[in-house]
């Protein structure tokens, strides 16, 4: 019999592997409707939905490899990098979902989650208040506005899976939505910003990289604390305190 391997869980949601089928399990199902239909919509290639029970997703593994992770070595070639960034832009290019997604928040919106976090994460201790402020200053290049495009939000390394130099599958849409195309280049870069000018062979090099930095703020300045309280380490190395460290 399969083993059951815990890929993620926390209070708000859970996903389970056994063998080849991914479980996952959201008390959310507005999140389960958005993956569904974004993923029904998106023209890259995407994991099979086997079936659903709420408030269970069952979904086919899809083959491949990723580039890495969050706060490990990348690995895979600059045409794979490119391949994932044409992927990227074929999918910024698709018409429009209905709805706006994680990266489809307003300015105003986004301004005021940001400057609320900002003074959480220097109330609680978490970080130092003139980090937090340089890099508040550096998150401002990201609000301004944009032309929405089909965005995945929450792009992260480990969702996109390759062999060899082709894109096999991109998962977890549950954040998908219209929204700003360059959120979604930041998220599948951060922590590995050397490999940006790889990506953008693929995507496209009409990217206003000071932007890309901005959202590299905007992501880590959100995640720490949520990261904190959930059992995960913002402070290890390569990951959302390192990134804003970097920036200033």
């Amino acid at each position: 019999m399969d083993e059951v391997e815990v890929v993620v869980a926390h209070s708000e949601r859970a996903t389970l592997r056994v063998g080849d089928v991914f479980l996952k399990v959201d008390a959310d199902q507005a999140r389960i409707d958005v993956e569904v239909e974004a993923m029904s919509l998106a023209p890259v290639p995407t994991p099979e939905v086997l079936w659903r029970k709420p408030p269970v997703l069952a979904i086919a593994a899809v083959p491949g490899t990723t580039l890495g992770r969050l706060g490990g070595p990348a690995t895979g070639s600059p045409a794979a990098w490119a391949a994932a960034g044409a992927a990227i832009r074929k999918l910024h290019d698709a018409p429009l979902p209905r709805l706006p997604g994680r990266a489809g928040r307003s300015i105003g919106e986004l301004a005021a989650e940001l400057d609320a976090e900002c003074a959480l994460l220097v109330a609680n201790g978490l970080l130092p208040a003139g980090l937090v402020t340089r890099n508040r200053e550096v998150a401002e290049a990201a609000l301004r506005p944009w032309t929405p495009a089909f965005t995945h939000g929450d792009l992260q390394i480990a969702h996109v899976f390759l062999e060899g130099d082709q894109v096999t599958g991109i998962i977890d849409w549950s954040e998908a939505g219209r929204g700003d195309a360059l959120y979604d280049l930041a998220t599948f870069t951060l922590g590995h910003e050397a490999h940006i000018d790889d990506v953008l062979v693929g995507y496209g090099d009409d990217v206003d990289l000071e932007v890309i930095r901005a959202w590299w703020a905007v992501r880590s300045l959100l995640a720490v604390r949520w990261l904190t309280e959930h059992g995960f380490d913002p402070f290890l190395p390569g990951c959302e305190v390192e990134v804003l460290r970097s920036l200033v």
